[in-house]
């Protein structure tokens, strides 16, 4: 299989606004794969029309090779959390996870809900009412739900939002888990961009229901401008090395050069007698790719 979901010219319209206008785009099969946007770019749109949710206005989308919302066979071959889950609140997370099976025609095994709820660390609540979850746990209890069925794909919109940093990592390794340990595709929306450039493969960038970028992580960073960040003194010995090349950067400067100038640079500071703390590349992040290809982050 050359990909595991597809949009082909994909639109949403909802009156004169277009959440999806003429998208094309392609997941390979493998690793993790990231969909940013600002707000309303059509991150959401897109997975609901992947998952049969909702209709194109226009284009087709596909889903492991069969069209989107018609093709049963990929529908149970898939998994997935939309947004913050609804549970029925009177009951517990062991007996919401029952429920889902029944509902979805799985065997009722209790040996692999124990595993699952094991696996989003939610053992010690297991049998705790649903009511008083907290969003982070509601989001553990979506992704073992989302897990019932051995997918081979699984799509998470926006997975550790409500989490607090140990439980991002808890989820972040998770993910990187079900990919490498068990196979799973994972495309997944987020936020969290510091999190997306340490578990995804590969992203794509949307905005106002385009697609303005799409690479690997490693390539996409590659492109965003890195400054070597020198701590040292005394700043004004640096400064006058550097020249125009150099900015101040609180106690620090930035030097704008390539990065096979730096050792050059460094034998010439300390001829000139600076006490070098550090010297250290900055920028190269995902977030100011991301900042570059969309601009501010819009308000909600």
């Amino acid at each position: 299989m050359s990909a595991v979901l597809e949009a082909d010219n994909l639109t949403k319209a909802y009156g004169a606004v277009k959440a999806l206008d003429g998208l094309s785009l392609s997941v390979p099969p493998g690793g993790v794969y990231g969909v940013l946007g600002p707000n309303g770019a059509g991150k959401s749109t897109l997975f609901r029309i992947w998952l049969g949710l909702i209709r194109p206005t226009e284009g087709e989308g596909r889903i492991m090779g069969g069209v989107a919302g018609k093709d049963a066979k990929a529908a149970r071959r898939t998994g997935s959390m939309i947004e913050t889950p609804r549970f029925p609140p009177f009951l517990t997370a062991r007996q919401t996870l029952v429920m889902l099976s029944r509902a979805s025609g799985l065997k009722n095994n209790a040996a692999r809900i124990d595993t699952l709820l094991d696996r989003v660390n939610l053992t010690e609540a297991a049998d705790r009412k649903v009511k008083g979850f907290s969003v982070g746990m509601a989001q553990r209890l979506g992704i073992a739900a989302a897990l019932l069925n051995e997918p081979e794909l699984l799509i998470l919109d926006e997975p550790t939002s409500g989490m607090d940093p140990a439980g991002i990592n808890e989820i972040r390794n998770l993910i990187r888990s079900l990919a490498d340990d068990d196979g799973v595709t994972v495309v997944l929306a987020s936020h969290q961009l510091a999190e997306v450039q340490r578990v995804c493969n590969r992203v794509a960038i949307l905005d106002h229901g385009k697609l303005v970028s799409e690479d690997t992580i490693d390539e996409m960073v590659s492109g965003s401008t890195q400054h070597l960040r020198i701590s040292g003194s005394p700043v004004t010995a640096i400064m006058k090395v550097l020249g125009k090349k150099g900015t101040r950067d609180g106690e620090a400067v930035l030097a704008r050069i390539d990065r096979k100038e730096a050792p050059d640079l460094i034998r010439r500071l300390v001829a000139e007698k600076v006490n070098i703390t550090e010297a250290r590349w900055v920028g190269g992040d995902l977030e100011k790719v991301f900042l570059q290809q969309t601009g501010e982050p819009r308000a909600n």
